[in-house]
């Protein structure tokens, strides 16, 4: 597998991406579904990340700059079918190892609530993220946590 930057020109990378969306619009009202779409990930604060598995899109994340010193996580996803087989937690360290270098000194993140992110919140988890208030521009919602690091 191999981790690179995407510029999410491909029609792969829409794809994966809208599936992405459609899933999270399928589980999470409306009015708190965070997802980015396509538009807002090419943002010149937003950097992306594709999981590659031969020609195969497997996995995908980004980090968005909030200010000089903070971003968030964004867009993890795996391939449902691949869900569970170490992609997120690989993409996961080379997404913090990346918002370092970038200069970042804490990484944050907004997921859901319900049970069908109990895995995500777990992952976030053994990889030192703690549960923390609204950053950013979120309000407090319960269909939506917060969990921050430092780098």
């Amino acid at each position: 597998m191999n981790i690179v930057v995407d510029d999410l020109s491909g029609s792969q990378i829409a794809g994966f991406l809208h599936e992405h969306v459609q899933e999270m619009r399928s589980i999470t009202p409306l009015e708190s579904k965070h997802a980015l779409d396509l538009d807002a990930l090419r943002a010149p604060e937003v950097t992306f990340w594709s999981v590659m598995d031969g020609d195969s899109i497997v996995g995908c994340g980004a980090v968005k700059r909030l200010d000089a010193v903070h971003a968030e996580l964004k867009s993890m996803r795996t391939a449902p079918q691949r869900k569970r087989s170490g992609i997120a937690s690989l993409l996961l360290e080379h997404v913090l190892t990346e918002a370092k270098r970038m200069g970042f000194a804490r990484l944050s993140l907004e997921t859901g609530s319900a049970e069908f992110f109990l895995p995500a919140r777990r992952l976030y988890e053994r990889f030192g993220f703690t549960y923390c208030e609204p950053f950013a521009d979120y309000k407090p919602d319960p269909n939506s946590v917060f969990m921050t690091r430092p780098l």
